[in-house]
């Protein structure tokens, strides 16, 4: 199995080069997928080789000699898994050394890691919290951080170490786990969806800690129920990371474009190759001087899918850095800022990132003026003042907070609270219809949303998604319809409330100016 150059350089662990006292120590780390360590071939600083006979491996607390490594004694290299190499050699001063390892791991074969990397002037009396290197989540090490955030800081710890899962569980998502956040979680609705996911009702888990917010979407989730229920509609479905190739001029970056058109094919069978589940649906490609901007668009499955999309795209990048012949690349970037990770930007509200979703719903005249004292001309022509303020604050948003009731879900449910600042993106639309009735709908169009993976799998979270069957596979779509259908609850709410001038009578009585 051939894996590219660079792909193999991330093995490595930067910046583990050290002296011991027997000689020197680095560590290599699988970010490949399950594998198992069967031969030890080589291991070359600054090209002197170091006899196998003098290297000794090392991993969760198991130690063997690289000459004693075999199909028959092999060491277990799953993903994520990361084993330190020790050498009885000179130590070596201060300064830059290349490091090659060469081994021999199933199902990949023989991979030769080459790279760069510094031995520094040790740093004294530098203040480090405990980590356990067998095991960081065990109580002894969960323990030993906790006593030393109450000594460093002089506050004894009696909530934050209060917690009911094993702790075990937030591997892959917390590092250095001391203890929990407990943020209130409050239940709206049931709120009736009908979409093409889910047809049905459900109560939703909102975490906040802001007064009125689960009130306030209660109130417009009757409003909803009201009307008949909210359409929620998934209409794209789009993961992105945005590599950038430099060129020595315009035309071969313009070149290197036509020849991505072309090759397409094999660059998605290189990034696909990475997952079972992303599939590569499209590259959008910007020119600007002798840049060339890659957009991949890949599809994620149940999974918000960054960390899917950017190793797929690291795979497909190194292949085509092998590839690409007719001009020469001056530089590479994995991302360019183009994906707009955890930013907001117009071009995720154009083209989509994560699900771009719509609910919508005509409410009664008679619905809306008997719950929310408010006519529909009130709301509409409120809507259109509200339209001029945003576009003269640059909004991304011209609705009123669909962050809130995002961001309460999110925290919920174990998503990528980050994401908000995406997904938090907002286009709404009312008008009055021919019989005097509202009409009103939302658009997110960058909805980064999980069912599978990431925090989804911590206790509450998974709880949280489990009381709305939304844990799990194939699950995905209908929990971007039950966010929608949120969101647009929200936005009659407050838009209402604005309108009606109840907006501070609320929160006087129950937010925190009470």
């Amino acid at each position: 199995m051939l894996i590219p150059k660079m792909i193999l350089k991330q093995l490595y662990t930067l910046g583990s080069l050290e002296n011991t006292e027997s000689g020197v120590v680095f560590s290599v780390k699988n970010r490949l997928s399950d594998a198992n360590f069967i031969e030890f071939i080589h291991l070359k600083i600054d090209g002197r080789e170091i006899p196998n006979s003098k290297i000794k491996l090392t991993s969760a607390g198991q130690t063997i000699a690289a000459s004693d490594i075999s199909k028959t004694n092999a060491i277990d290299f799953p993903l994520r898994k990361m084993v330190d190499i020790h050498a009885e050699f000179d130590h070596l001063p201060e300064g830059k050394y290349e490091i090659e390892v060469k081994f021999k791991a199933t199902p990949f074969g023989k991979l030769t890691v080459t790279v760069d990397d510094t031995i520094s002037k040790p740093k004294e009396n530098v203040v480090k919290i405990p980590r356990d290197s067998e095991d960081d989540f065990s109580e002894r090490a969960i323990k030993a951080r906790q006593d030393f955030v109450a000594e460093y800081s002089g506050k004894k710890l009696e909530h934050i170490p209060q917690y009911s899962f094993d702790p075990h569980i937030t591997d892959g998502n917390c590092e250095h786990f001391t203890g929990v956040a407990q943020v209130p979680i409050g239940f709206a609705g049931p709120i009736i969806i009908h979409g093409e996911h889910f047809d049905g009702e459900v109560i939703v888990p909102m975490a906040t800690a802001e007064g009125t917010l689960v009130a306030s979407y209660n109130r417009g989730i009757k409003v909803l129920n009201e009307s008949g229920g909210v359409k929620c509609t998934v209409q794209r479905d789009v993961m992105q990371r945005a590599p950038v190739f430099v060129f020595e001029d315009a035309r071969g970056a313009r070149d290197f474009v036509d020849w991505c058109y072309k090759n397409f094919q094999k660059i998605a069978e290189e990034a696909e190759a990475t997952t079972s589940v992303g599939k590569l649906k499209y590259i959008d490609p910007y020119l600007a001087s002798k840049f060339a901007y890659l957009r991949f668009n890949f599809s994620t499955g149940d999974a918000a899918g960054q960390n899917m999309v950017g190793r797929a795209t690291f795979a497909a990048c190194s292949w085509i850095l092998e590839a690409f012949k007719e001009h020469k690349i001056t530089n590479f970037y994995l991302e360019s800022n183009l994906a707009t990770d955890k930013k907001a930007s117009q071009v995720n509200v154009m083209r989509t990132r994560g699900k771009r979703v719509t609910g919508e719903i005509t409410v009664p005249r008679d619905v809306l003026i008997q719950i929310m004292r408010v006519e529909p001309e009130q709301l509409v022509y409120h809507g259109q003042i509200a339209n001029i303020g945003a576009i003269l604050s640059g909004a991304n948003n011209n609705g009123a907070h669909s962050a809130n009731g995002i961001t309460a879900m999110f925290i919920a449910t174990g998503q990528d609270v980050a994401n908000v600042a995406e997904s938090s993106a907002g286009i709404l639309h009312s008008e009055v219809d021919k019989n005097g009735d509202l009409y009103i709908s939302i658009t997110i169009p960058s909805l980064i949303v999980a069912t599978y993976g990431g925090g989804t799998k911590l206790a509450t979270q998974r709880e949280c998604l489990e009381v709305m069957d939304c844990y799990g596979k194939d699950r995905v779509g209908k929990f971007a319809e039950i966010i929608a259908g949120v969101v647009l609850a929200g936005e009659l709410s407050l838009g209402s409330a604005i309108s009606s001038s109840d907006w501070v009578s609320s929160h006087e009585k129950y937010g925190r100016n009470r």
